[in-house]
């Protein structure tokens, strides 16, 4: 049994606060009485605890402060909830009890025999003090409440009632019904698995006072951009219906129901079951995984020793190994202390230390395993100076605890022409001496090579990854400058130094016979060979044009710094993303402006740069030889290199759209076309399609696809809602992106947008003291999240670079096991 009445009353009473509620607008219900705040506590009541039984009852309370007729919305309500307890199958039927007399809260004897109540009221102040007790005391018993729709407009001068529904409807929401679009993020919540993603239907939609994001778990938000919310709008965050462990009991509130037509629909009939199964005990449910305060962000890392890099490199990558260890590496930039080279006359030029570091989980210890000599290590600058080569990728055998293989991405320093200004870039197999976290140097076995010209900087990719068959996926950057385009296209093909063009994307992105600005896929072989996997873009066979003028490596092209990329073993499907140019703003001469993208890959293809970005939006040709000419546009379903700086096919693969795409302005831009498909490009005309998102200095960072491990004993582990959620995020923390979301298989290797999102930025900490600058991201064995973070410096490490840690403390679903109200599920 629970005995109420030792704790402090939480309802706060306030002289005055009708009329300053009212004229804030939390409430449309009539103001009730101002009275002061009750003591000693209001009941003693003996609740059972948990309330209700194996024969599982349903309390509907539809009592309302406005006189009158009965809504019809309660009638349609208490109908509906009827027939939900009598369908289904037997061991999840309920019996249904409807009252609009507030004594029950009063009676123990009657409150005690209810697993669950639902407010259907009508809003205003509908229980008095002693009711209310009664209430708060069936919930620390551990009893279930729904709240529908006007149930957010009930008790307004209560805070522990704030507190039970979630949230408080705003002075201005839309007082008539729309059809809308109901994003349902929560794929595991039995009130919302069985609903479509895009669940399109009419309802009177309710803006929020204050958003509840991140204080509640939200199961699904309603998209504003599919109706006219009106001037309490929320954003592009506006959740409609949610859920939490609430002071021990759980609480389950929807801003629909407004309507009666709603309880005829099927899908919002399974949505109130869901909550009701739920909330009467017969089911768990998680209702914790997207509450703030149910993560842990740990610094794992100490700051380096001065002058060296003891603890973490300039942090370019990171894996994790069976075992929990993390791997990361540094690209090249040293300590600030140490000496930069720039001069190209000085055999040392850019010469850095590409470190391997190793996290140890058991003894919470960094070994420096290794470090290879890079050219990696030349500073700031421009583009004409500085440089992104060194160290830019790590992967781990599929087989590593056997083998101890360690796959690096890299530039060796050795390998530099300084005459040319041209180098080598490589990926090499070392093994690990697992036993003592060092790496044998000599061990190097060069998988693949080819040259990158290194005169100008910038945009060098690195992110490697395997699938499930063996095939290491590798990418690499369009090694040119953006400063000779204006920020738009990379396409001039006039700049060279020696010969070698270094700011014409054409050369190199957008050329099937070049290995830059690609995304290769290969399979090793034990022996420090690889083969080609069937189904890359070419076979580097293609007699087309004369033939010898594709790579069979090639599995993407049309990336220009593709930093980061994952493949989900689960579906082998590739994801990832990658840095746009630099031009802040569209260009009705040139096109668009800077689009950092991320892109579901489920086939060999081309993602447009030079030529197209975005959703297939096209930049313009340039004139020889005067080029800051204008040609015409480029036709991204029939692309064409016709560059003099091409080796490779002039005839390209049609280009794929991409799936996300930000810009200063916003999220997804788009313009209206002309009858050639060529976009205004008047910013003025620009619509935005994915309005959680904006860039301004942009860097995109590819993350993984989660997926939970249902036998993994591992306390950290991310709740079973984010699997199948894609992370995506950039370098900087402003207004750039940070989220997880959820693609549509049917569209999403074409290009489709995403369906939903959900923020990270309270999970993954913002901020200077947090993880401000995030480089690379991924999960471990364990289920925590691996975060690096660069550091509040460019071209070095700092105080601030860090490996981090991120853990979900929320504990399992609720109700316990020993508490469902009919025994295992």
């Amino acid at each position: 049994m629970h005995l109420r009445g030792l704790s402090t009353r939480r309802r706060t009473w306030v002289a005055g606060v009708a009329a300053g509620a009212v004229a804030a607008g939390l409430m449309s219900a009539p103001a009730a009485t101002a009275r002061p705040a009750p003591d000693p506590p209001l009941t003693t009541m003996s609740i059972k605890s948990p309330p209700g039984g194996a024969n599982v009852r349903v309390l509907i309370f539809y009592g309302s402060a406005a006189a009158g007729e009965e809504s019809p919305v309660v009638n349609a309500g208490i109908e509906a909830i009827e027939k939900i307890g009598l369908s289904g199958p037997a061991g999840q039927r309920f019996a249904v009890t409807a009252t609009k007399d507030a004594s029950v809260f009063t009676d123990e004897t009657k409150l005690s025999r209810f697993n669950a109540v639902v407010f259907l009221t009508g809003g205003g102040d509908v229980l008095d003090p002693e009711q209310e007790a009664g209430l708060e005391a069936y919930m620390e018993a551990g009893g279930g409440f729904v709240g529908v729709h006007d149930a957010a407009r009930a008790e307004p001068y209560s805070d522990w009632f704030t507190g039970l529904i979630g949230a408080r409807p705003a002075s201005a929401s839309p007082a008539t019904a729309q059809r809308a679009v109901v994003e349902v993020g929560d794929r595991r919540h039995p009130a919302t698995k069985e609903l479509p993603v895009q669940w399109k239907r009419p309802d009177k939609w309710l803006n929020w006072a204050k958003n509840p994001s991140g204080e509640v778990h939200t199961v699904a938000r309603v998209r504003e951009s599919s109706y006219q919310p009106g001037t309490g709008a929320n954003g592009w965050d506006h959740p409609v219906s949610w859920c939490r462990d609430y002071d021990g009991g759980r609480s389950f509130y929807t801003g629909m129901g407004g309507t009666v037509s709603s309880y005829d629909e099927t899908d919002f009939r399974s949505h109130l079951r869901g909550a009701l199964l739920w909330t009467t005990r017969l089911v768990q449910a998680d209702c914790k995984a997207t509450i703030t305060g149910n993560y842990k962000a740990e610094r794992l890392t100490q700051p380096n020793q001065p002058g060296q890099n003891d603890q973490i490199g300039e942090p370019h990558g990171l894996v994790t190994a069976p075992d929990g260890r993390v791997f990361s590496i540094g690209r090249g930039g040293a300590d600030s202390s140490q000496p930069v080279i720039t001069d190209w006359n000085n055999p040392d030029v850019g010469k850095g230390k590409g470190e391997i570091h190793v996290y140890d989980p058991k003894t919470k210890k960094v070994t420096l395993a290794g470090a290879l000599t890079v050219f990696g290590n030349k500073g700031g600058g421009d583009e004409l100076t500085k440089v992104e080569e060194g160290l830019l990728g790590i992967e781990l055998d599929p087989r590593f605890e056997d083998n101890g293989w360690v796959y690096l991405h890299y530039t060796p320093h050795a390998r530099i022409d300084r005459d040319k200004r041209m180098a080598e870039r490589r990926v090499s197999r070392f093994t690990l001496d697992r036993a003592t976290n060092k790496l044998d140097l000599g061990s190097e076995k060069v998988l693949l090579k080819w040259p990158v010209q290194i005169h100008s900087c910038c945009h060098a990719g690195g992110g490697m990854a395997w699938d499930s068959k063996g095939n290491l996926y590798i990418a690499t950057g369009d090694n040119n400058s953006s400063g000779f385009s204006g920020g738009y296209s990379g396409n001039n093909p006039e700049p060279n130094y020696k010969g070698v063009s270094f700011a014409d994307a054409r050369r190199t992105a957008g050329n099937t016979n070049n290995l830059n600005g690609k995304i290769l896929r290969i399979h090793p072989e034990p022996d420090g060979t690889y083969t080609l996997p069937e189904g890359n873009l070419f076979t580097g066979e293609e007699t087309a044009e004369g033939g010898g003028k594709t790579r069979g490596e090639i599995y993407v092209m049309g990336v220009r710094n593709p930093a980061r990329i994952s493949v989900d073993q689960q579906t082998d499907i590739l994801y990832a993303g990658w840095v746009g140019p630099d031009a802040g703003a569209p260009s009705t001469t040139w096109g668009p402006a800077k689009y950092d993208t991320f892109a579901v890959i489920t086939k060999a293809s081309n993602r447009g740069w030079p030529y197209c970005m975005g959703n297939k939006q096209p930049y313009r040709d340039r004139s020889l030889p005067d080029p800051s000419k204008p040609l015409g546009w480029y036709d991204c379903d029939h692309p064409k290199n016709e560059s003099p700086n091409n080796d490779g096919l002039v005839n390209l693969p049609p280009v794929t759209g991409n799936n996300i795409w930000y810009s200063p302005q916003g999220g997804a831009p788009d313009f209206p076309r002309d009858a050639n498909g060529v976009p205004s490009y008047k910013q003025e005309e620009a619509t935005y399609a994915l309005p959680w998102l904006k860039g301004g200095g942009q860097a995109a960072m590819n993350g993984p696809v989660y997926r939970y491990d249902a036998d993994s004993s591992s306390a950290a582990r991310w709740p079973a809602y984010w699997d199948g959620k894609w992370f995506v995020g950039d370098f900087y923390d402003s207004d750039q992106p940070r989220n997880a979301v959820i693609t549509d298989p049917k569209n999403h290797g074409d290009g489709g947008l995403p369906v939903h999102s959900e923020s990270l930025k309270k999970i993954v900490p913002i901020g200077n003291d947090g993880i401000k600058n995030l480089m690379d991201w991924k999960f471990g064995p364990d289920g925590a999240l691996y975060v690096l973070d660069y550091g509040r410096g460019f071209f070095t490490s700092d105080a601030k670079s860090a490996l981090w840690r991120v853990t979900y403390t929320g504990g399992g679903p609720t109700p316990a096991a020993g508490q469902l109200a009919r025994g295992t599920q």
